[in-house]
């Protein structure tokens, strides 16, 4: 069982940056790739960013390409995304997701956080 926790959401002016926290509460964190996702209209979901149990691969989705930076440090069980150049279109709620083999954007993810909000004002 992996307990997913975001934080780091919040309001900022088009242009500007946030920084979101996933914590994850399991043994050995290593072991799961770990992905962002958001809600997005006519989806079910829509991938942002992943990055592998080891960080060496990461993959993003289209529209956050050359913005959004994941990493991730496996001895505190964090996962981060950089938000940077933030637009009003990537208002959403951010979730943080975990699996052992899940990964990018068709993976199948088993483990999710709550979310976070992420508000970006025009």
């Amino acid at each position: 069982q992996v307990q997913l926790v975001e934080s780091g959401g919040g309001l900022v002016q088009a242009g500007g940056s946030l920084r979101l926290t996933c914590r994850a509460a399991v043994r050995t964190f290593t072991d799961y790739n770990t992905g962002w996702f958001r809600p997005a209209p006519g989806k079910e979901r829509e991938f942002v960013a992943a990055i592998s149990g080891g960080a060496n691969r990461k993959v993003y989705g289209d529209s956050v390409k050359g913005r959004l930076t994941i990493s991730r440090d496996n001895a505190k069980n964090l996962v981060y995304l950089q938000m940077n150049s933030l637009k009003p279109e990537d208002t959403a709620v951010y979730y943080c997701a975990a699996d052992p083999t899940g990964w990018g954007k068709g993976g199948s993810y088993a483990y999710w956080g709550q979310g976070t909000q992420v508000t970006v004002s025009s």
